[in-house]
């Protein structure tokens, strides 16, 4: 089977990044292992992805964002930063700035839903199978799947996981950080108002996240030891409502599960590469963030974003769409886009799980810092926020 570009992984930026080629005139073709029932209407996975301007721009010129239905994006108007006891935060909000959210929080199965329904008409899906060996060279690439089928393109991407199978075929080994724990996300029925604030609280011994929703609802996000969190999914629903409550010290009043529990390993990874030969790596496979920061699906979404812009570019004018300029620049830009924050975030995520004197002082003075330098805390805002054309 013969196509212009291979695309290995049906999560949302590979879809987002097949919506982005459309009007180029190439033949894409998805490869994932997961049905094509499960790409139309994807499983609730518990995760909230906040959407920062820019990343809510993509959407909206991938025909993603009109697909989300109204009443489902719960606006982010302020964030806060929480250490151990203390009650003093660090704040961030749009204090001084032309927008009144620092971006929008969405459920990531709705992204995916919305993304599968804008595929460009033509694009090939083959569901249920795996790649199980891959050929590059100047002529192009060549993939086999499990099933035997042979694929043939001129570029093949990676876009299947942090724990990328693709980027393992192709020779390309990642920097990988193991933080020792597992986190667990749900949904949480409350009687307090949370005012659309998001907080972190770097509690010793625990990482709570709370992140608003619309109504009284928010998502937890804790951060325990393995063994911890799943004690905390083997809970009933009562028990675990009244533990949520007590760990998070009643801040929202008495809580109470919504929905399901879903547990994720907090395993941060950075590829050494992000191109090749014929083929590029996006999403996770390329940079898998810890959660900390929330940027993990943003830089998915603006990498592929990097990735199509210059394919697109280069078939406009004629030129070979995965070319070694074409790739190259895609990487070099993507990487200084991503580089510093990854290394900056594994800092902060090490340094706040921490209970150490040293780490537990050293936090609290980062914190009263962050609040007192403002050029610094406006810079982390810009960041979180990304408004287009800043």
């Amino acid at each position: 089977m013969q196509f212009d570009m291979v695309v290995v992984g049906g999560g949302p930026v590979g879809l987002a990044f097949a919506c982005g080629l459309r009007g180029t005139g190439l033949s894409v073709a998805i490869v994932e292992p997961q049905p094509e029932a499960a790409l139309a209407e994807p499983a609730v996975d518990g995760r909230e992805i906040a959407l920062t301007h820019r990343s809510q721009e993509i959407l909206r010129r991938l025909g993603a964002w009109d697909r989300i239905p109204e009443g489902i994006p719960s606006p982010l108007r302020q964030a806060e930063v929480l250490n151990g006891g203390s009650p003093y935060a660090l704040r961030f909000d749009t204090s001084g700035r032309d927008a009144e959210e620092l971006g929008k929080l969405v459920p990531n199965h709705v992204i995916r839903r919305a993304l599968f329904q804008s595929l460009p008409e033509g694009t090939t899906l083959l569901t249920g199978r795996r790649v199980t060996a891959l050929r590059c060279d100047a002529e192009g690439t060549e993939l086999v799947l499990d099933d035997g089928t042979v694929l043939r393109a001129g570029l093949a991407v990676g876009v299947d996981s942090r724990y990328s199978t693709f980027r393992g075929l192709a020779g390309i080994e990642a920097e990988r950080v193991d933080f020792g724990k597992h986190m667990l996300v749900a949904r949480m029925q409350h009687t307090r108002p949370h005012r659309h604030v998001a907080t972190e609280w770097f509690d010793y011994g625990q990482t709570i996240a709370m992140l608003p929703l619309n109504g009284e609802m928010s998502s937890v996000v804790i951060s325990l030891p393995p063994a911890e969190i799943a004690r905390m999914k083997a809970m009933d629903g009562r028990e675990f409502g009244a533990e949520v409550t007590r760990r998070y010290q009643s801040r929202l009043g008495p809580m109470q599960l919504a929905g399901g529990r879903h547990t994720y390993p907090l395993v941060a990874t950075y590829a050494k590469r992000f191109a090749g030969q014929r083929l590029a790596l996006l999403g996770d496979a390329a940079v898998g963030m810890h959660p900390v920061t929330a940027h993990g699906f943003n830089f998915g979404l603006h990498g592929q974003d990097i990735l199509a812009g210059r394919i697109r570019a280069a078939v406009a004018q004629g030129r070979d769409f995965a070319s070694g300029p074409v790739l190259r620049g895609y990487e070099a830009e993507h990487r200084t886009n991503t580089r510093a924050l990854y290394l900056a975030t594994n800092a902060t995520a090490a340094l706040y799980s921490s209970d150490r004197p040293a780490a537990r002082l050293l936090r609290d003075v980062a914190l009263r810092l962050g609040n007192r330098l403002k050029p610094v805390r406006g810079a982390i805002v810009s960041h979180l926020m990304e408004q287009p054309g800043r």
